[in-house]
């Protein structure tokens, strides 16, 4: 499944990626669980899972997008600061970051938990996010909070 097919409107390449988060923020139960791969049949489904017991590659983009959100979240935003940062960041990664379509897809399970986060201004479950985003993508250098 692509999610924002190489070539598509940047419209279109931002708001779809954005319409998934918000539905996959949702299947929240589902984040943490790693024995099933997603093919995003329904987002009760979607479960972050390692690619064949390795971790998914990762580009500079979704790199520094990570780094900047974690870098919020270790000083202690909260509230409107946590919710603004994490928003712009996920923004640019969707916007700029450019994963294989499998990738992509786990990494979209990150972004809901990441949004959903930011929408309930909850700096833990953006914390988790971000140590499950290094528990299964290869970022190195990548610290847990």
């Amino acid at each position: 499944m692509t999610l924002a097919p190489e070539g598509g409107p940047a419209l279109r390449r931002f708001v779809l990626p954005c319409a998934l988060a918000a539905s996959l923020a949702a299947a929240a139960p589902a984040f943490a669980a790693e024995d099933a791969h997603s093919h995003g049949h329904a987002a009760e489904e979607a479960k972050l899972v390692l690619d064949h017991g390795k971790k998914w590659p990762t580009d500079a983009p979704l790199r520094q997008g990570m780094e900047n959100i974690r870098a919020v979240v270790a000083k202690g935003a909260k509230d409107e600061a946590l919710a603004k940062a994490v928003e712009t960041e996920v923004a640019g990664i969707v916007q700029n970051c450019k994963l294989e379509p499998e990738a992509d897809e786990q990494l979209h399970i990150v972004i809901a938990e990441l949004m959903a986060g930011a929408e309930a201004k909850d700096a833990e479950r953006v914390a988790k996010a971000l140590n499950a985003y290094g528990e299964h993508f290869d970022h190195a250098g990548w610290k847990r909070l």
